[in-house]
């Protein structure tokens, strides 16, 4: 069963794909062809909205498609009603409530979401970025400035998470790969030790890590099983005796392991 879903908006999109995304992840017998329509903010560009839905619709064989729209213009948003499709409008669905329940009537601005109306926690994020670059595999082992450092094996999904938590959260993120050498060790190494109460642990399927692996080194002993299964089960040992908390990464998302280490770690920071 196949429907085509647009994302439309006036400015980025960001907002209502990952709306219609968290929404159509409930429905796994349908196949999504998707669609991203942004800076849809002229009347003329919604009339082109349109004319793309219709045809759509045409080529489904009249299965109308699902239309996820964060349009703050009535006007503009008006026009996509016209389309054949099934609308859901974020804003025309919540604004009037949120108006109500706060007694105060919306500013429409376009771009709020994803702009640069808030320049300090932009500059927050994109400081944050570049240290989690800055400190990425143990580049730097001054960590004072750092509020997460994830250690793991590699290949963990420590770089990811970090970028993650810098580019949503302006968390500051550093991460320390564990090398054999490491691991022959009882302890972290001292410099880790200092501040414990940042350090986060990132663990994996020794399966899934030689399959990662391979496809970076393909055939190599970094890549085997045997060494895969060794490294995992000594950093999990080691974690555990000095007390870090651990999250696989195997079955989980970034969002997810970023979301859990943020909570753990007690680091309340908003989204921006």
């Amino acid at each position: 069963m196949g429907r085509t879903a647009f994302f439309v908006s006036d400015g980025t999109a960001i907002t209502a794909e990952t709306f219609g995304h968290t929404l159509m992840t409930q429905f796994s017998g349908v196949e999504f062809r998707q669609v991203r329509l942004p800076f849809v903010d002229t009347p003329s560009k919604a009339r082109d909205a349109v004319s793309l839905i219709d045809r759509a619709a045409e080529a489904d064989e009249g299965k109308q498609p699902v239309v996820f729209s964060t349009i703050v213009d009535p006007d503009v948003s008006e026009i996509l009603v016209q389309a054949n499709c099934h609308l859901f409008d974020l804003f025309g669905t919540f604004v009037p409530q949120l108006e109500d329940s706060l007694g105060v009537e919306r500013s429409p601005r376009i771009g709020q979401a994803h702009g640069m109306g808030d320049t300090q926690g932009y500059e927050d994020r994109m400081e944050a970025t570049n240290y989690a670059l800055t400190h990425d595999d143990g580049i730097s082992k001054r960590l004072d400035a750092a509020e997460v450092i994830l250690v793991g094996v590699s290949r963990s999904g420590k770089t990811p998470t970090c970028l993650y938590m810098a580019l949503h959260f302006g968390i500051k993120a550093a991460n320390y790969p564990l090398t054999e050498e490491d691991l022959e060790q009882s302890r972290l190494p001292a410099f880790l030790r200092e501040h414990k109460h940042k350090l986060f642990g990132l663990s994996i399927d020794p399966e899934r890590l030689a399959q990662i692996r391979e496809n970076r080194r393909p055939g190599s002993r970094y890549a085997s099983l045997k060494q895969c299964r060794y490294e995992v089960e000594a950093a999990e040992a080691m974690l555990r005796v000095e007390g870090v908390p651990t999250l696989s990464s195997t079955a989980s998302s970034i969002e997810e392991l970023a979301s859990r280490i943020l909570l753990e770690l007690g680091l309340q920071r908003e989204m921006r």
